[in-house]
């Protein structure tokens, strides 16, 4: 059995290897579709009633211990867990592919084969980047959803290192930060700015 944060590295790792193949500005695109994604999920939670905060789900459980395993809640909050899990997958998996769907960025592209060297080790951090976003991301609202795919997923043990630090690095993924509303908003100008002016 593989530890899930070792299971999250090895995929960033496989990004960062596509990122040098593919360019930083290529990649850069595929971080900027999960930043669109998050504020989609943001917009969705706010003013629709299809996808709806994982707390409010939990909240309908009386009396949950604070160590609640998923497979200790009713089968209805399992259920709707797991959905609110796939909505928000589904909808970071179809702008991620289109994010990685990006047309010929020609003056890009002519520009790096004179520095072949730097757009492959820039590629690499930007494919770093990219992975950490989409796996973090979908790691977050798995753990959110009290990890709903048991025993193939099982979730982090406390008080085992490994178990620490996979809790620990949770606080550091995109969902938290997408959190607080100035900075969401922030990251999708900042991107669609950078769009405009270095894309197009």
């Amino acid at each position: 059995m593989i530890s899930i944060l070792s299971a999250f590295w090895m995929f960033v790792i496989l990004f960062g290897l596509i990122g040098a193949m593919r360019g930083w500005a290529k990649e850069l695109l595929v971080v900027f579709s999960v930043v669109l994604a998050l504020f989609l999920i943001y917009v969705l939670e706010t003013y629709t009633q299809y996808v709806v905060p994982f707390g409010e789900v939990l909240a309908k459980v009386e009396n949950m211990p604070a160590g609640a395993t998923f497979e200790s809640m009713p089968p209805a909050i399992q259920e709707e867990l797991r959905t609110q899990f796939w909505s928000r997958a589904t909808i970071v998996f179809i702008l991620s592919f289109f994010g990685y769907q990006t047309p010929r960025l020609a003056v890009i592209r002519d520009k790096a084969r004179q520095e072949r060297i730097q757009d492959i080790l820039l590629g690499a951090v930007m494919g770093l980047m990219s992975g950490f976003f989409i796996m973090g991301t979908l790691w977050w609202y798995m753990a959110a959803a009290h990890y709903p795919f048991g025993p193939e997923i099982l979730a982090p043990q406390p008080g085992t290192p490994l178990g620490e630090a996979a809790i620990n690095i949770l606080n550091y993924f995109p969902p938290v930060f997408a959190s607080n509303q100035i900075g969401l908003f922030f990251a999708v100008v900042v991107a669609f700015m950078f769009v405009l002016v270095v894309f197009i």
